[in-house]
């Protein structure tokens, strides 16, 4: 027997959402930022780090302490930027930074960085 497709609509604040629906992402992501206790300020960028790398490209398992600090991650939340400085990189952006940028917070087990948007090098199109 083969597995049955199950269709969903879920009704939210955000709408009604399909299983097709690129909201769902979205909708997603409002968990996760409904669960931080973390609100940046200013021109502020809070991300979530990628996870380091546990191989090579040709399969040798890389050990605990050789493992480099990761230089891309996930935005999780954005402040309302500045006059000076308004904030052009958008929740669920993967971006890429230098290795010493930004400071080490702690939230729900999770460990993320918040950091000047200036900090940020680049946005990176997976």
């Amino acid at each position: 027997m083969s597995p049955r497709k199950v269709s969903f609509r879920v009704k939210s604040p955000i709408g009604i959402i399909s299983e097709n629906d690129s909201t769902l992402f979205n909708f997603k992501l409002n968990i996760i930022m409904s669960k931080l206790s973390i609100t940046p300020l200013a021109d502020r960028v809070l991300i979530e780090p990628a996870a380091a790398e546990e191989k090579t490209a040709s399969g040798l398992i890389i050990p605990d302490t050789a493992k480099e600090k990761p230089h891309r991650g996930t935005v999780v939340a954005v402040g309302p930027g500045t006059k000076e400085n308004p904030i052009t990189v958008k929740v669920g952006q993967t971006v890429a930074y230098s290795s010493y940028s930004g400071t080490t917070l702690p939230d729900n087990g999770v460990d993320y960085l918040i950091m000047k948007e200036s900090d940020i090098l680049a946005i990176v199109n997976l």
